[in-house]
């Protein structure tokens, strides 16, 4: 039996994501995987984030078949599993329709370095070669797009993070919309300044203990 409390917490993480503007109605979606019973709670698809019931939550194998739900689960499942499948450190994910992240990966440019919080995700977010939404082709494109990074930008269409738990996977989407809005408006005064590998790496290392939190269970 898939532990309760993670169909808690997706629902309190996507009534979250849109009290911070981070989307809208039910644009995204969001996932916890477990690797002991190798399975993945998801938010269903088409449903509204405030409407969502625990029980609305589907759980989903690792073979891509739907274990327990009566919903359809979301459009993306397939990018969620592939990405757990390929990424033994990320046990949760977050796909949402931010505005600045967005506008980026919609104009094709990567988030660089010219914040140094961007670490939170890696040296910069990388943005995935298009395809469209719910298609195989978008998993594959969002996991090797987000190779050795927490966070990817789908092409024109909104940004993909995972972490070991939704807290983290929400710090990550949040801190990547900021850079990315501090980026845009840089980029409208002048050209933005990129921070040297040697001071990211810097970062990651101190990210490490810096800024990881503890969803509680």
């Amino acid at each position: 039996m898939f532990i309760e409390s993670y169909r808690a917490q997706l629902i309190a993480f996507g009534k979250r994501l849109v009290d911070s503007g981070l989307t809208k109605g039910t644009g995204g979606n969001l996932s916890i995987f477990d690797r002991e019973h190798n399975q993945m709670a998801i938010t269903p698809s088409g449903i509204d984030f405030f409407e969502i019931r625990e029980e609305d939550i589907v759980i989903v194998g690792a073979d891509g078949q739907v274990v327990e739900g009566s919903r359809t689960p979301s459009s993306e499942w397939q990018m969620h599993l592939e990405t757990y499948l390929a990424r033994p450190d990320i046990d949760a994910v977050i796909h949402a329709h931010t505005t600045y992240a967005t506008a980026l990966a919609i104009a094709r440019i990567p988030l660089r370095a010219t914040h140094y919080m961007v670490a939170v995700a890696g040296s910069d977010v990388r943005v995935a070669e298009y395809a469209t939404y719910g298609t195989p082709e978008l998993a594959h494109n969002a996991v090797k797009a987000m190779e050795g990074r927490r966070a990817v930008l789908l092409a024109n269409h909104g940004i993909l993070a995972g972490a070991a738990d939704l807290l983290n996977a929400f710090n990550i989407v949040e801190e990547v919309e900021y850079c990315a809005k501090v980026f845009c408006i840089a980029k409208s005064v002048g050209d933005p300044v990129v921070l040297d590998g040697e001071e990211m790496a810097r970062m990651a290392e101190k990210f490490k203990t810096y800024g990881q939190r503890t969803t509680r269970k």
